[in-house]
């Protein structure tokens, strides 16, 4: 089994760093171009199935980059991004301590009005990435795995091994950022990590401007 773990395409919340989680907010055009750029740095990858959050900016980036592919997509509650309830929609950079502790000291923040906490993130990722493996369907799958930056830092956290004060250690994927997971008898071996498949300083020419966060 090998994973190809991706995080979506650039949202305009993505932009104005503003904090999604659960809103659904769609890719925006720098965010579909790029999504276009990575199907075609792809487009060598024999996928058989994919998995994405149903949030429109995961299925969308999705969809793009298996286009024109006979490629089932089901959709999995699991990797959705992480609930931020009332933090939704609020400028990250300006949050209160809590806020700044969830992305630097994760393993002190609290969950507030509505959020989800750390555990609950790692707790359900781990459950999909558990039945994935153990499933005899996809032991010989190239699998596209289309998710959020929160969540996909706790299927990796999940498959380091590592405890939620680490939850941040390999840092924040790019937008369409992806790595890539083999699996060999249910144990996860990370092959490469937070690639891309497009030229940043060549969209740069292009003036696109972009956020990573």
């Amino acid at each position: 089994m090998k994973l190809y773990i991706i995080r979506h395409g650039q949202t305009d919340w993505n932009r104005a760093r503003k904090l999604q989680g659960c809103t659904d907010i769609p890719l925006n055009e720098y965010g579909r171009y790029v999504a276009e750029l990575t199907r075609d740095g792809l487009k060598d990858v024999p996928f058989d199935v994919a998995f994405t959050s149903p949030l429109s900016r995961a299925k969308e980036t999705t969809e793009i980059i298996l286009k024109d592919r006979d490629v089932p997509i089901i959709e999995e509650e699991r990797i959705l991004e992480v609930n931020f309830g009332g933090y939704e929609g609020e400028d990250f950079r300006l949050g209160d301590e809590n806020l700044q502790n969830f992305f630097s000291r994760p393993e002190l923040y609290h969950p507030v009005n509505g959020s989800e906490s750390m555990e609950s993130i790692v707790e359900r990722t781990e459950a999909f990435l558990s039945e994935l493996y153990a499933n005899p369907k996809y032991q010989d799958s190239t699998i596209l795995i289309a998710t959020h930056g929160a969540a996909l830092s706790g299927l990796l956290c999940n498959i380091k091994n590592w405890p939620i004060a680490d939850f941040w250690k390999g840092g924040l994927h790019k937008n369409c950022g992806f790595s890539i997971v083999e699996v060999k008898d249910g144990v996860p071996k990370i092959l490469e990590e937070a690639i891309v498949a497009y030229d940043e300083a060549e969209l740069a020419k292009k003036k696109w401007k972009s956020s990573c966060k």
